[in-house]
């Protein structure tokens, strides 16, 4: 008579079938990395669902849903740039104070045409963010003192072309800039548009494109990108050039939207961006992320404001409790998702 497996080992009715234990390793493995990718898109599909259960039509309207959109739209394009920051091993506390900035200007310059309102903040915020890669990537200076200095910089900077904040420049309505923050096609607004194309091009570079590559494996380990011969200053300097520019930008689509320019807004703004990126499964450790999660922690985040919102006796500052609350969260299950992946 032939002997069994079990019969010839009788130890494998303890351990059980190796090839099965690996099966089932693998497929924690993959989950894992689906909800560390996915979680997010999870998490906003059972909260709109649930508030458009709850609130109805006052929430689950196609003006309103046209509103989330357009209120993510600023975070949104700077959210954009923070991802490939982080993802790239850094981290931009410039952007707020940027994007407030970008508006002073934009409607400083608009007196001398649309031209100047577009092209002035663009090129200052975008300086900015390229002296910021510079100092990081070729004077190696720590990218948390260099964004901080800029932080004060271009917040400074702000409140002194408005005369410390007492002074409000009003944009024309006649100027063609106010379209990109008015405007719509196809009933669409302009800054939905804007942001849409911000973060499908920012997808396309990330996931499709050599410059993506070599951001993830900067990310992901310096050292042995420098030995696979990655031109790591030259990525850096334009990781910041970029973040500064889509500040600057998000700044030019806020003061054509409100048809001024504030030095007080934009407060906390590098915070939300943050949260937005991480909740949208990219690891603060560099080397591991996504555009389309940043998208679905930018909608989530503004999802939850508009609920907030909805209920109307909460206060407004709420959000900031329920943000906290979220990016705990998130950090906790991606370092168990992270381990489950290594094991």
């Amino acid at each position: 008579m032939t002997a069994t497996t079990s019969d010839r080992d009788p130890t494998l009715h303890l351990i059980g079938d190796p090839g099965e234990a690996t099966r089932a390793a693998n497929r924690r493995e993959r989950l894992a990395r689906i909800l560390q990718r996915g979680g997010a898109f999870i998490v906003l599909i059972v909260v709109t669902l649930l508030a458009s259960l709850v609130f109805g039509t006052r929430f689950a309207s196609i003006d309103n849903f046209l509103n989330i959109l357009e209120a993510s739209s600023f975070l949104g394009l700077v959210a954009v740039g923070m991802t490939f920051v982080i993802i790239g091993g850094g981290i931009d506390l410039s952007v707020g104070s940027l994007l407030a900035l970008s508006a002073v200007l934009a409607a400083f310059g608009s007196q001398y045409g649309t031209v100047v309102a577009i092209a002035l903040p663009l090129g200052v915020c975008g300086l900015i963010g390229l002296f910021n890669g510079v100092l990081i990537a070729r004077a190696r200076m720590a990218f948390f003192i260099v964004t901080l200095a800029a932080l004060l910089f271009a917040r400074g900077l702000a409140f002194a072309v408005s005369n410390e904040g007492n002074k409000i420049f009003h944009i024309n309505e006649d100027l063609a800039v106010i379209w990109l923050g008015q405007g719509s096609v196809a009933g669409i607004r302009v800054p939905i548009i804007i942001a849409g194309i911000a973060f499908l091009v920012g997808w396309v570079v990330l996931t499709r494109t050599r410059y993506g590559m070599a951001v993830t494996a900067i990310g992901g380990n310096e050292d042995a990108a420098r030995l696979m011969g990655v031109p790591i200053a030259r990525v850096k300097t334009v990781i910041y050039l970029v973040s500064g520019l889509l500040a600057g930008l998000a700044g030019l689509l806020v003061a054509a939207r409100s048809s001024s320019g504030q030095s007080t807004i934009g407060v906390g703004l590098e915070l939300q961006a943050i949260a937005a990126v991480v909740i949208g499964g990219t690891l603060l450790t560099g080397g591991s992320g996504s555009i389309a999660g940043t998208l679905a922690g930018v909608l989530l985040l503004n999802v939850i404001n508009n609920v907030i919102n909805q209920v109307g006796t909460l206060n407004s500052y709420f959000q900031q409790v329920v943000s906290g609350v979220f990016l705990i969260i998130v950090v906790l299950v991606q370092r168990y998702l992270s381990r489950e992946q290594r094991l």
